[in-house]
Order: C-alpha cells, then structure tokens, then sequence
C-alpha cells in the first residue's frame, strides 16, 4: 500500500539501522525522510516493541512499528550489570554511614598508601556473584582491583567476617531485584571463592567484565564523592558501562561541596525534605542508538526494583563555549597534574572554577550535563587502568560526548589491565568542538610542560 495514499493507515517496519533522526544523531533514510516525527523518549534496553502513529504530508496516519533487533543485543548483560551495581550502591551507602557516623569500618592500605575498605572487598564478591550466578561461573570472567592476599592472613580474619557479613547483608535484597538469593547465607570460603574468580587480566579477544568496585575509594572514607564502575568488554572493545554513584546531589550545585558536608546536611535534613544524596546509577550499552539512561537509588521505602526502575534519558551539555564550560579534574593531586590543567584551560579560554570530585563521577557529571570536559594528565611513571575508565567512556559516548586519548585517539582496552599506548592523558568533552580545542591546545602547551 502506497504511502501516498492520504486517507490510509500504513505500517512501516523500520528495522534499527533506519530509526528516525528522533532517535539517531545520523541523517534519516529515504524510507521516513518525509515523515514528521513525534519527540519519542523510549528505553531502549526494555525489550518491548513499539508502535507509534506518524503523520506527514503525504501520510496522515502511518504507523511505525520499531523492532528491537540490535536491541536485544547485550540487553540482558546490561539489565543484570544494573541490578548488581544498584545493589553495590546500597552495600556502600551502608558501610560509608558506619565509616562515618560509627567510626566501626575496616580501613587498610595497599601497597601505594590507597585505602581500601569492607566495601572494596564486598561489592567485588557481590557483583561477582550476582554475574556469576547470572550466566554461569565458567562463562564469567573479571578483571578487578581486588585480590584476596590480605583477607586470607591469618591476622585478617575479623576483616574477613566484616566483609562476609557485608556481602550477606547485600544478597538478602536479591529478591528485591528480581535475583535468586543463595539458599544459604555465603561462608567466608565462598566469599573468598568469589573475590577471587576476579582474576582476569583482559587482553584483546573474548568477553570480559571490569569492574572497580569502590572508584574514589579515598573519597569514600571521606564521606565524599566515589562509584561503583562496572564494564563488559569483547574483542577488546566496552559495550556496556554502568556507574553507581551512591553520593551524586539531585542538584548540580552540591556536586562541589567536598569533604562529607553534603552527607552531614542530609542527615539533618527533615523526612520529608527532599534528599540531598538519593545517589543514581547511570548506564549505556554501545552503538544501540538508545543513548544513556539514569535512575535513582531505592530508598528505604521503597521495597521492590522494577526494571528500568523510573529510568530517564540523560545527554551532555550543549554548552560548546568554553567561557561557559566547567571542567572536571582529579581532587588528589598524587597522580595528575593541577598545575598543567590549570594553564591549559586558561589557554583555552575556560574562566569557570575547576569542579574537583573524586572518581568517575566526573564521568557522570558530563554525560549529565552539569560539566562538560574533563581532563586528566597523568605524572610520570604512572599507568591508567582499565577499570578507572571503561564504563565512562560508554555512557559518555553514549549521552552524545566525546573520550580520547590527547592525541585524539580512542583509548585501547585491549592490551591487558592497563591503558597501553596513552598519548599523554585523556580528554573527555561534551562535543566535538570543544573536545578539539583542548587537543589543539595541549598539542601548543606539551613541550613547554614539565610532565
């Protein structure tokens, strides 16, 4: 039946390569490029097909039908990588409320002075589990920042019962998710049995998941800023990124407020205020043409997860004056290099206070919109990690932004559980034009650096 027929109903099948321009950035095909389209907001990761009623000048009533197809595609990887981080989120809000207002928290440090807590240990055996239980312990493999050598010392073993009864706390809200629980709550065996399935070193071919349980951990025991990053990676390449953000303000305004306040405040908040940290997890899957998606935390009232749990779409700033930009930058000044930056973005024209928040939340704040570059220049002798990186650069990709390398190159994830072949430091922007003045200016500021 033709389309130019005014007075008939039609349906077009629009297989996903030719989604209309609503919902691709690219140009629509000659199939709809006469058809006025409704503004659509659909999740795409929900599985459901979608009919929706057009009208054109020469169609008045055409109904297209969208398939799912590519949709499918990661759909019940990304819905189970979800479920575990907003798990995760709750176990941290948990354990960092002890740390913070019963001082009662395991706190140790590695080997580069950074702390590591019962969260670090707990979210990596929890979200191991819930993967593994998911598709199958032999199907999953996961490069983490965690390695058991501390918790199986014979000195360890209240660390050990701590975090046993952390990751117990946090399998008993399972069935909230829609997971099984175990039948039995895990001994400190199994809870080793888990940390240590982590122990993937990734490299360029097959499927792996990366996971840093607790990015920003010296945030956290701060009681500020940090995430929950989880990323599936095959043939070398992230797919899917999900970010837990326990801490993230519902206002962009309290995002620079350091140091704890923002918890403190909250508590003395009223109930019937609005929460000042109802915290989200952020989530994308790459090339579906679906964009990123945000949902909040379950509060305590609230006692069932539904997916997509009130999701709602998030993209980058359209901001791409950089008088008007703000950057993010790293708070520690240990690995990066404030002084750089700063010249940098005076070079550039950035007049805004740099907005200094721990973890990947930098990642979030711009695939949110409330910052639109972020720039990270690392000292020498020090190696990016896979797992500080690999679901930002999805999500941000993603919410319609930009992440290289400085020389304008994608960052590899192929080469193992670093970011080999870095050209000088990562660069993250809302769009392009402001992500190539920053390449244009650290390419005029490089030589007369002392990194």
């Amino acid at each position: 039946m033709p389309i130019s027929s005014p007075n008939s109903a039609v349906k077009i099948r629009l297989p996903r390569p030719l989604l209309p321009s609503s919902l691709r950035r690219n140009s629509p095909s000659i199939l709809h490029r006469n058809l006025v389209l409704p503004n659509l907001s659909i999740h795409p990761f929900s599985r459901l097909r979608c009919t929706q009623t057009l009208s054109s000048a020469t169609a008045q009533n055409c109904s297209v039908e969208f398939e799912s197809m590519d949709l499918e595609k990661y759909a019940r990887e990304l819905e189970v990588a979800v479920k575990a981080v907003h798990m995760a989120s709750l176990l941290c809000r948990r354990v960092q409320d002890s740390l913070i207002f019963k001082s009662n928290v395991h706190v140790q440090s590695k080997d580069d002075d950074s702390p590591v807590t019962v969260a670090d240990w707990s979210v990596q055996a929890t979200v191991s589990w819930v993967l593994s239980e998911a598709f199958g312990s032999e199907n999953v493999s996961i490069v983490a920042e965690e390695d058991v050598e501390t918790l199986s010392r014979s000195d360890s073993v209240g660390l050990l019962d701590a975090v046993a009864k952390t990751v117990n706390e946090s399998l008993d809200e399972a069935q909230s998710f829609g997971i099984r629980p175990p039948a039995a709550p895990l001994n400190t065996s199994e809870v080793l049995e888990a940390i240590s399935r982590c122990n993937s070193t990734g490299g360029p071919t097959g499927r792996f998941w990366v996971l840093d349980p607790v990015d920003g951990t010296l945030g956290f025991v701060r009681g500020d800023q940090y995430a929950i990053a989880l990323a599936l990676i095959e043939d070398g390449e992230p797919v899917l990124g999900v970010l837990g953000c326990p801490n993230y303000p519902m206002k962009k305004e309290w995002l620079s407020y350091q140091n704890g306040y923002q918890r403190i405040v909250s508590k003395l908040m009223s109930a019937s205020s609005a929460s000042w940290d109802r915290g989200c997890v952020i989530y994308a899957k790459k090339g579906s043409g679906g964009g990123a998606w945000m949902q909040p935390l379950l509060l305590e009232k609230e006692k069932k997860f539904v997916w997509p749990n009130s999701a709602r779409q998030i993209k980058v700033s359209t901001i791409d004056n950089p008088a008007l930009a703000t950057f993010c930058e790293p708070v520690e000044k240990a690995n990066s290099s404030h002084s750089f930056t700063a010249g940098l973005a005076h070079s550039v024209g950035l007049r805004n206070e740099p907005l200094r928040v721990y973890s990947m939340v930098k990642y979030a704040a711009i695939a949110r919109g409330h910052a639109e570059i972020f720039m990270k220049f690392a000292r020498a002798g020090y190696k990016e990690k896979i797992w500080d990186h690999a679901a930002g650069v999805v999500i941000i990709h993603e919410a319609g932004g930009v992440v290289t390398d400085a020389g304008g190159h994608p960052l590899c994830f192929s080469r193992g559980m670093y970011l080999e072949g870095l050209d000088r430091g990562i660069i993250a922007s809302s769009g392009a034009t402001l992500h190539e003045k920053i390449i244009r200016a650290v390419d005029a500021s490089w030589n007369s650096s002392s990194l």
